[in-house]
């Protein structure tokens, strides 16, 4: 790259990073004359960079937004982090899966060798969010990076993971070997194999901490379910600990007084069907029954219960301790 173009390239780098930029301050952090700034000013401007000028004993530049999209520059960590961002959003169910492969595959044409081949490693299969999931816990881009290279290299991963019943503990020691990267309402589970534990896990990516070098290849084995994404479904639907078959465990089928429109935006991963004159057969499960009989509850809706008895007890049992709350009050 020519020395003025590297420098071109470091201004608009500067100018992306604060609101206003002093001229004699630029100057000295790109260790040339102020008229040289004023000049590379007016290249970047003809490239369609928004750059006005500041007023103020010293003067400066302000880079702002503009009508039209001009080149961007980023460091090595954005460009790995907007691909992530991309690749999560393709399996996100949030309507933009194609919008964010093209883009994705722009980016990865003018990425440099050393970066696409650390976002190959990342290819992570998605999962719909469901009612209820704890928003998405940032993770670090570097621990992402890891967990995904040892997953794509076949590699016994090593971690520290704390404990989620006892914070203050020490974090446990895990050995794993790593089978796939799931990504749910924007936070990053891995589905291993535990080798201590001689059974199926799913860890959280961001309270995982990895300890390098990777250990030995492994041969990777049958994931319950067919797929990674199948078994940390089920696993969130509360489904026999194998995790074969993702459902939840308690399903039931009641009819609200309340037309579909009103019932499908809350309906979650259950079915709704319109009756007509303004009633709605929704079919939904949860982790109990009770639970089930609370969740149907909150339509605010008249309900009646087509099936199994097993909910209709349920909603006895949710009136009685509603009645007694009730009493208690003061």
């Amino acid at each position: 790259m020519s020395a003025p173009t590297s420098r071109l390239l470091n201004l608009l780098s500067l100018l992306q990073t604060r609101r206003d930029w002093p001229g004699p301050l630029l100057a000295d952090r790109l260790g040339i004359s102020h008229r040289t700034v004023r000049r590379d000013v007016d290249r970047l401007r003809e490239l369609g960079y928004r750059i006005t000028a500041t007023m103020g004993p010293d003067g400066g530049y302000r880079l702002d937004a503009g009508a039209d999209l001009p080149p961007l520059l980023f460091d090595d960590d954005q460009a790995v982090a907007i691909a992530v961002a991309l690749r999560t959003a393709a399996v996100s169910g949030a309507g933009i899966e194609e919008a964010a492969l093209r883009a994705l595959t722009t980016l990865r044409q003018v990425l440099p060798a050393r970066l696409r081949h650390r976002l190959d490693v990342i290819e992570p299969a998605g999962i719909a969010a469901r009612p209820g999931d704890a928003p998405a816990t940032p993770v670090s881009p570097g621990t992402l990076l890891e967990v995904a290279m040892a997953v794509r290299a076949e590699q016994v991963l090593r971690f520290d993971y704390p404990s989620q019943a006892d914070p203050v503990a020490p974090p446990s020691r895990r050995r794993v070997e790593p089978h796939g990267l799931i990504v749910s309402a924007g936070r990053w589970y891995l589905v291993a194999w535990d080798l201590d534990r001689d059974d199926w896990r799913v860890y959280r990516v961001d309270r995982m901490t990895p300890s390098l070098p990777h250990g030995r290849r492994f041969a990777p084995r049958a994931i319950p379910g067919g797929s990674a994404a199948a078994f940390v479904s089920a696993r969130f639907s509360g489904s026999a600990p194998d995790a074969r078959e993702d459902r939840w465990p308690c399903t039931g089928t009641v009819v609200l007084d309340l037309p579909a429109r009103d019932v499908l935006p809350f309906a979650g991963d259950g079915t709704a069907e319109d009756l007509g004159d303004g009633r709605t057969r929704l079919t939904s499960g949860s982790w109990s029954w009770v639970s089930l009989a609370a969740a149907l509850a909150r339509f605010d809706a008249a309900i009646e219960v087509i099936g199994p008895p097993e909910l209709r007890a349920a909603f006895a049992t949710l009136a009685e301790r509603s009645a007694a709350a009730a009493g208690r009050a003061r």
